[in-house]
């Protein structure tokens, strides 16, 4: 074929039809996805929850709800961690501008005019279209609600730990340690001084003592690669039995497990009573609803235990190594922790451990680690609410994707090739198997055995009888 040469200068034309404009091959996926959405009436929906932040006559001209819903799933389907990189894919993509409703002529949203809706838009509002997806799952017969696994993960700051100041006097940290190095002597302190001085400093980052004034809900904590850094907690509640994510809640990284759990349940409930008002996903979800409680073991404690089983929850908390206990006016707390253990250490309670690492590790890989939310680019918890209640609520709808057409994300489709090779190697294994066994047969036949044979023969054997002996005289295999 003749190669083409590109022209230096080009001018562009008049005029063109919006039928002649070049287009590329789609992605399927979003075309399914919009059909998901306007088989349950998402547009109409998120219309009327969104109403009331509308000017009725006035204003700038508006993101549409419905487009500015689907902009913050692209974030969660194409791994978009920002506001701004979420504009610039939009723009280019066709696929994506037909996924949002985007006419040829149309610009698509820039990154302002999303977070001007996001901060127009109020935090109980993305949580009722949360909801709202979360009935979608029931509808699909994606959600049980019986038992539910809660664990939690850690999101960085987008603030810095050098930007910190004292909560009591507002000074920064190098004035701080300029102020101790004066009262203990030394006027001009250097640099050495002063980093010797913090390295003998017993719980210098104490968040009782110190904040970032950029974004006050930030805490120092260490995160899952050992780096301290300023972070906020997630924590998720998902359900065991389809690994959807009912209820997610956002709290201080300082917090502990075991005083935030009970927030998250409390939310779990709500979303699931707001579900079950719908009698269509009512029928779907367990009669008994919330009735069982997964954690590991940083949830456990009496106080804990105590509470959910006065609510009739069932409780599979993993139990830390503590010793022998003191139960002296303690008749309610040894009553659950025994309980507890006698249910963590049975069939099911092994078996919903296994599922609990799986499925909420899951759930915390496709949101945060290829979804691209590790980081945090907005401050203060109602902000990074709002973008993460909606980033996973794309994560449930990709659950409703893979369980009606086999795919939960964009990207997977790029490995259908691969993965149907692979199908088709494992179908002809077992006949590549089989015609070995037959050309060795026909050998054996024929009285002939080949160098290859002889030298296998000669280096397996000893392993072979090792492995038997083993095998034999090995007690308890």
């Amino acid at each position: 074929m003749a190669m083409g040469r590109q022209g230096q200068q080009s001018q562009g034309q008049f005029w063109v039809e919006t039928q002649r404009l070049a287009k590329g091959p789609g992605h399927p996926f979003y075309g399914r996805l919009n059909a998901v959405l306007a088989q349950h009436g998402f547009d109409g929906h998120v219309e009327g929850l969104c109403a009331k932040f509308y000017a009725a006559k006035r204003g700038r001209p508006s993101l549409p709800p419905a487009q500015y819903f689907r902009l913050l799933l692209i974030g969660y389907f194409e791994g978009i961690d920002s506001e701004r990189g979420i504009a610039w894919r939009v723009s280019d993509s066709l696929t994506l501008r037909e996924f949002l409703g985007l006419g040829a002529t149309q610009e698509p949203p820039d990154h302002s005019t999303i977070s001007r809706n996001r901060r127009l838009i109020a935090v109980e509002t993305h949580q009722e279209v949360f909801t709202w997806v979360v009935g979608v799952l029931a509808k699909e017969d994606l959600l049980c609600g019986k038992t539910l696994g809660i664990d939690a993960t850690t999101l960085e700051a987008n603030a810095a730990l050098r930007s910190i100041v004292r909560r009591d006097t507002g000074e920064s940290y190098q004035e701080f340690l300029v102020g101790l190095a004066k009262a203990s002597g030394i006027e001009t302190p250097t640099r050495e001084d002063l980093a010797r001085l913090d390295r003998k400093r017993p719980k210098k980052g104490s968040n009782q003592d110190w904040v970032n004034p950029n974004d006050p809900d930030a805490r120092i904590t260490k995160m899952k690669d050992g780096r301290t850094r300023l972070a906020h907690k997630v924590e998720h509640a998902v359900d065991m039995e389809t690994g959807a994510i009912p209820a997610v809640t956002l709290q201080l990284a300082d917090r502990g497990d075991t005083a935030s759990i009970e927030k998250t349940l409390e939310e779990a409930r709500g979303v699931l009573s707001d579900v079950a008002e719908d009698p269509e996903a009512a029928e779907k979800l367990s009669a008994e609803m919330l009735s069982e409680v997964v954690a590991d073991k940083g949830y456990h404690s009496n106080e804990v235990l105590t509470e959910q089983a006065s609510l009739g929850v069932r409780t599979y908390v993993s139990e830390p190594k503590r010793g022998r206990r003191n139960w002296r006016d303690k008749a309610a707390a040894k009553k659950a922790v025994y309980a507890n253990r006698r249910r963590t250490r049975g069939r099911r309670g092994k078996e919903l451990m296994r599922r609990r690492g799986e499925l909420i590790e899951r759930g915390f890989a496709h949101c945060y680690e290829t979804g691209g939310m590790r980081r945090t680019h907005l401050r203060e918890h109602p902000n990074i609410l709002k973008r993460l209640l909606i980033h996973v609520a794309g994560f449930n709808l990709g659950l409703v994707m893979r369980h009606r057409f086999g795919v939960g994300k964009p990207r997977v489709l790029q490995g259908r090739a691969a993965r149907l090779l692979r199908l088709l190697f494992a179908l002809l294994a077992p006949l590549a198997t089989q015609l070995r066994a037959w050309q060795g047969a026909l050998m054996r036949f024929l009285g002939i055995e080949s160098r290859w044979t002889l030298h296998c023969r000669s280096v397996l054997a000893p392993v072979l009888l090792d492995h038997r002996e083993k095998a034999i005289f090995t007690t308890g295999c």
